[in-house]
């Protein structure tokens, strides 16, 4: 009972809080703030930093006209209107960073961009100074895959210092530079040094993790798909049937690519979801995740169709799994070079790599019954995912199952207005959901005009960014007898 009241006080005093502003936040409608303009993408990488031998210095000079801007790239937005958002996203490979700044805003755009999720493959290490700090560091030991350098120091003596830092570089070696000067002749002058790239502080952190993906948009691992993490707030919640067919939607909506992953080791429903019954399964791909890559993926997968693959759980009680937080890390890295979208079913149970799959995923949607349970659940996910992931919209709410005969209920404005976030879909109460799934059956076959299949369209376009293209019309006979009679005529 205690319990029961505790959750019961929690969201009485949620829902005051939200009554007395002035309106329902909406955190997905809420602007980023916009990031200064970098360094034209559409200009080449440059080849490591080289010798300083037989190349011309620009003058340093001034001249009596205005330098010429460099040309404004798109701001790096919100997680909510990321560059490319609609195919896939460029993501930072295995590399070693040595960042050099001494600018306060830097310094903490810095420390935000090194513990954002996107660059957990990276190895980055925050250093105090900027180009001197680096020559002296680089002469005692091997330089890293990456240097970013904040610069303050005129240009002509920039120059001579990046042909000092040059001479102690290793092939390979690539260096970006933020400056102040906003003027692309200089930008020039740096790319023909062989420096990767140039932007213009300030910087917010989306801006620094661009500028890194930037420099290996060329690597033959650079593109990867995103990950969509589903996950219930409570047993029963439907978060795995959402998830199937959302996944089956995306697929044939857009023929893009997609990978569902079935994360529920022994209980998992993808299987029974898809009418699926492989000899492998997902277990197969933790066994030994270094062997994994793509051949042996193409091998654990099922095809649903043309283009969704599955890769089903175990379902079997026959083992216990005590699994690590990094079990699916490997899994799902593979899995994103070879799919536009992995959709991600993850069971409701709390774990290291259950935590680690959330906080990783390019998107985290889930779904709730409308009680208090969940409500409780629901607020414990919201406040620890928008803590840990800044640099991220918060994660989409789904109710489902609203209006089950006999069932109390919270109504779904309640709900919403005491967690302040507006949900991506209210789904009813439909017995043909259970119909579907007993049948191995996607929602839109068996009910396609329903509430619920087009509720489910509307999560995969709101969740990809992606419009589903219309059906085409029927041919109208109408049409065709007047055709025929405006031919006759003539």
């Amino acid at each position: 009972m205690a319990q029961i009241d505790g959750a019961r006080q929690l969201m009485t005093s949620a829902l005051a809080t939200a009554r007395t502003s002035d309106r329902l936040t909406d955190p997905a409608s809420e602007p980023f703030p916009k990031s200064q303009p970098v360094a034209s993408a559409a200009s080449p990488v440059a080849s490591p930093v080289a010798s300083s031998a037989a190349r011309p210095v620009a003058s340093p000079a001034a001249s009596s006209v205005a330098p010429e801007l460099l040309p404004k790239s798109e701001p790096v937005a919100s997680a909510a209107n990321l560059p490319d958002r609609n195919v896939e996203i460029l993501r930072i490979p295995h590399i070693t960073i040595h960042l050099f700044c001494d600018t306060p805003s830097l310094i903490g755009a810095m420390e935000r961009a090194v513990a954002d999720r996107r660059m957990v493959r990276a190895s980055a290490k925050l250093l105090r100074g900027g180009i001197a700090a680096a020559i002296d560091l680089y002469s005692k030991e091997t330089p890293p895959n990456l240097i970013i350098i904040e610069n303050h120091a005129p240009i002509a003596e920039l120059y001579a210092q990046l042909d000092a830092m040059a001479d102690l570089c290793v092939a390979g070696t690539k260096v970006v530079i933020i400056g102040s000067a906003n003027d692309v002749a200089i930008y020039r002058e740096l790319i023909f040094r062989g420096v990767s790239d140039y932007a213009v502080a300030p910087l917010d952190p989306l801006t620094i993790i661009s500028l890194v993906s930037r420099v290996y948009r060329e690597s033959e691992t650079s593109r990867f798909g995103r990950v969509l993490a589903f996950i219930g707030a409570s047993g029963g919640a439907g978060s795995s049937t959402i998830a199937q067919n959302v996944a089956s939607t995306i697929a044939r909506s857009y023929a893009s690519s997609v990978i569902f992953a079935d994360l529920d080791l022994p209980f998992g429903t993808a299987g029974l979801g898809f009418d699926l019954n492989p000899n492998v399964n997902i277990s197969d791909a933790l066994s030994d995740g270094s062997r994994l890559d793509d051949i042996l993926l193409e091998r654990l997968l099922t095809k649903h169709h043309e283009h969704l693959q599955v890769l089903t759980a175990p379902a079997s009680l026959d083992q216990f799994y005590d699994l690590t937080e990094d079990a699916f890390e490997r899994v799902l890295d593979v899995a994103q070079a070879n799919a536009s979208f992995v959709i991600v079913d993850v069971p409701h149970v709390w774990t290291p790599w259950v935590r680690k799959v959330l906080l990783s995923a390019d998107e985290v949607v889930i779904s709730a019954l409308p009680n208090l349970a969940s409500f409780r659940n629901v607020k414990n996910l919201l406040d620890l995912l928008k803590k840990t992931r800044l640099n991220d919209e918060p994660p989409k709410l789904i109710l489902n199952q609203i209006g089950m005969p006999k069932r109390a209920e919270i109504k779904p404005d309640h709900f919403a207005d005491a967690l302040k976030i507006k949900p991506i879909a209210c789904i009813p109460f439909d017995i043909s959901v259970a119909t579907a799934g007993n049948n191995g059956q996607m929602i839109a076959d068996v009910a396609p005009k329903s509430v619920v299949s087009k509720s489910v369209i509307n999560i995969a376009e709101t969740i990809t960014g992606r419009k589903a293209a219309n059906p085409a019309k029927k041919f109208d006979l109408k049409n065709f007898d007047l055709l025929n009679r405006l031919w006759q005529w003539h």
